[in-house]
């Protein structure tokens, strides 16, 4: 194996280098990305380089390993295939920011995803609940609230600055949401659903008795 490395010409050793080492760590990068660690945050490389336009990261360090990783392995190819220096290093660095590229789209969607199923609780002011547990008069108690957020009926914490106390089954409306999360609920009732009026038709008797 050393005397097969020692045997090539400095540019097929220098990809070689950057293949093998760049694969170690894309490798390890990605196992911790999707076990669930950040891999962002070897080397704090995306706090100096991170470029971020609406949450799509071109460069991060995810997506830099993946560049010299296919760098080294393309210009391996080329040059197996017989093409000039040049065209070697040319060819290699489009193959690694293209990999950059598709890295960063994949990352992206992905965060999209997670991100559609997380629960905003901005979405749940003006909607309408009840009280599950006894909310405390002006903030001085949390209590919980069941309340629809989302298309899905919730638990969650709640306030109130009503002076009185909310107790079980009182109907609530949300009317803001804290920093951290606590839904800030105020007494009200439930909507009324409009009645629908049906004009019955009354039987023949009556109808001959109203004639007469």
């Amino acid at each position: 194996m050393a005397e097969w490395f020692s045997n090539l010409e400095f540019l097929s050793k220098m990809y070689w280098l950057v293949a093998i080492i760049g694969s170690l760590i894309f490798s390890i990068v990605m196992v911790m990305a999707f076990v669930g660690g950040d891999a962002d945050d070897i080397g704090d490389l995306d706090s100096d380089i991170d470029i971020d336009a609406a949450g799509f990261q071109f460069i991060s360090f995810k997506n830099v390993v993946a560049f010299f990783t296919v760098f080294g392995w393309s210009g391996i190819a080329c040059i197996d295939a017989g093409l000039s220096t040049p065209l070697t290093v040319i060819i290699s660095i489009i193959c690694g920011l293209l990999m950059m590229v598709i890295m960063a789209a994949l990352f992206f969607f992905i965060s999209k995803l997670s991100d559609s199923g997380t629960l905003n609780y901005k979405n749940a002011i003006d909607a309408v609940g009840e009280v599950y547990l006894p909310i405390g008069a002006d903030r001085s108690k949390m209590g919980k609230v069941n309340v629809s957020v989302q298309g899905t009926m919730r638990e969650l914490d709640a306030l109130t600055d009503s002076l009185t106390q909310l107790k079980t089954g009182t109907i609530i409306k949300v009317v803001d949401v804290t920093s951290n999360g606590i839904l800030i609920v105020d007494q009200t009732r439930k909507p009324i659903e409009p009645v629908k009026q049906t004009n019955d038709e009354l039987p023949e008797a009556k109808n001959r008795l109203l004639d007469h």
